[in-house]
């Protein structure tokens, strides 16, 4: 199972900036096997691919924004070609679309270009924070909405278990209707303390054992370690995370796993 363990570059925002191509090397000597893409920071692509195939490091996805997506969808796939993915995840939802109409057309978006795309095999997935979990739509939230499992909706799950946790719900629960939808799953811990923010793995609240062992009987093909603000050093963080995420595997029986 550990070679689906990832890191969502966004955590390492400042140190890919300084220094893409040694975060990618640092990464891999740390263990991780793959990396999610949230921009490329002003680096050639071609570099960046270049040194994921020099460290084998294997690309876990591209989060980018919905304009892009809808926009500019040729640059968008062609990224995702080049990087060896099919997945494709909007990230992030601006606040002026935060309404019933702004999720309802925005599904109908995402829709049209997972159409367009299937048949060359890319997928667009949708990661959530908590805000979708305040606006209803039919009676049920707008991140349900979404995501509903039906035959005709091709958006798929990137659920962030941090965010339904913030939200006062359980991820657990929550990723139950997500069984075969969801390729990608976001994985955060929450601290135990008044503030209730980004923890590393296996420092906080959130109960990642029935999470991984559905994952591994659901279809989860790969968990992503994302931290969006560090307290310490963030590639300290992504370390921490990697050792305990790897001991937890171990302790709960996957780590042999090849799903």
């Amino acid at each position: 199972m550990n070679h689906k363990l990832a890191v969502q570059l966004y955590t390492l925002r400042e140190a890919c900036q300084a220094d893409f191509p040694g975060v990618l090397r640092e990464l891999k000597r740390q263990g991780w096997a793959g990396v999610q893409f949230a921009g490329f920071y002003d680096y050639d692509p071609m570099e960046l691919k270049a040194v994921l195939r020099e460290t084998g490091l294997k690309t876990a996805g591209l989060h980018v924004s919905l304009d892009d997506i809808v926009h500019h969808t040729d640059k968008v796939v062609s990224d995702a070609r080049l990087f060896g993915t099919s997945d494709i995840v909007c990230p992030f939802i601006k606040p002026p679309l935060r309404h019933k109409e702004g999720y309802v057309e925005i599904k109908q978006q995402l829709n049209r270009v997972a159409n367009q795309w299937k048949d060359e095999g890319f997928r667009i997935s949708y990661h959530n924070h908590a805000f979708e979990l305040e606006t209803m739509i039919n009676g049920q939230s707008a991140l349900a909405y979404m995501l509903d499992p039906a035959s005709d909706n091709r958006i798929l799950a990137e659920i962030d278990v941090y965010w339904i946790q913030k939200a006062g719900l359980d991820p657990f629960e929550f990723i139950q209707p997500y069984a075969g939808r969801m390729p990608i799953v976001h994985l955060k811990d929450m601290t135990d303390d008044e503030e209730q923010t980004f923890a590393e793995i296996s420092t906080g609240v959130i109960d990642f054992v029935p999470i991984l062992k559905w994952g591994e009987a659901f279809g989860v093909e790969w968990y992503v370690v994302e931290q969006d603000m560090c307290r310490t050093d963030p590639m300290g963080c992504v370390s921490t995370s990697y050792t305990n995420l790897t001991n937890l595997i171990a302790k709960i029986g996957l780590a042999n796993r090849k799903l």
